[in-house]
């Protein structure tokens, strides 16, 4: 079982702070959310709560998520990043690529790319995309995305994005994982065709239903080999909880950790004091059951 610590919403002038904390305690990644904007009126509802309504304030702050994974990895070590998810078909892909390759080479290739297709009409309609063909073009931006991560001369047919022969450098030296997040079963198969799938807040049988079906799809693309199955868990707060989350299929855990000690609502001091705290209760027990 592997800890990631969600950054989503906490002040930018804390998030140094709090990324040399999680290094020093040895969780695996950060995970940083993406929205360009947070537009005031809204008539698409958000997904993932039961009345529409958006779980963050106005006042959230939503720093872009490559300069702030570039700036985490210039205070860490071992740490990695991945977006939770970035909306890439917001963007154009030769953007989205130069971004994440230039964190990847400057960061020692500790970064996965975490990719959604988008749920807010308007954000897509003022940055000028099409909301209707946001999955097509994910899917072709991902494949354009590996070549473009390729070293050398590359080019590429597509219906959306043709690509005349060109190369982008810096070229990261590692393949860079992609993780897909959504829970229809067009995100389910997107990300059964990759690395791993970024889920939201369920319990752990919940939590283990989705992993089954993601299990099932991937037997029936062929697709073998490591995949991460990430989610915060609603119902596990205890080495043995998450144990049995693991037993399930969760191989990662996204959490605030200071929420189970201090609330969400609590001083930079609580939030590192939360960090060590968790690291001590769960994830050094959960390492020294596997020794």
């Amino acid at each position: 079982m592997r800890f990631s610590i969600t950054v989503a919403f906490q002040p930018v002038d804390e998030l140094l702070t709090l990324a040399r904390v999680a290094d020093e305690c040895g969780y695996d990644a950060i995970s940083i959310p993406d929205h360009v904007v947070d537009l005031e009126t809204l008539t698409t509802p958000y997904p993932y709560t039961p009345d529409g309504k958006r779980r963050w304030e106005h006042s959230a702050e939503w720093p872009d998520p490559w300069v702030l994974a570039g700036a985490m990895a210039a205070v860490t070590t071992n740490i990695h990043f991945y977006t939770s998810v970035y909306v890439a078909a917001l963007r154009s892909p030769y953007q989205v690529a130069k971004a994440v390759g230039t964190v990847a080479a400057l960061s020692g290739n500790r970064v996965a790319f975490g990719v959604g297709v988008g749920w807010c009409r308007e954000e897509f309609e003022l940055m000028g995309q099409d909301f209707g063909t946001r999955g097509k073009r994910t899917d072709e931006a991902l494949d354009l995305l590996a070549e473009l991560w390729s070293p050398g001369w590359n080019s590429f047919e597509g219906t959306f994005y043709p690509t005349p022969r060109l190369v982008m450098e810096p070229t990261p030296t590692a393949r860079i994982p992609i993780y897909v997040g959504g829970l229809s079963e067009a995100g389910m198969r997107r990300a059964a065709r990759h690395d791993g799938w970024i889920g939201d807040l369920y319990s752990t049988e919940e939590a283990g239903k989705h992993a089954r079906r993601l299990a099932e799809i991937r037997e029936e693309l062929g697709r073998d080999g490591d995949f991460r199955f990430i989610t915060a868990l609603t119902d596990a707060f205890l080495p043995e909880q998450f144990a049995a989350a693991e037993e399930v299929g969760v191989t990662d855990v996204w959490t605030m950790p200071w929420a189970y000690y201090h609330g969400l609502e609590c001083s930079l001091e609580q939030k590192v004091d939360g960090i060590r705290r968790f690291a001590d209760d769960v994830l050094k027990p959960l390492e020294a059951a596997k020794l």
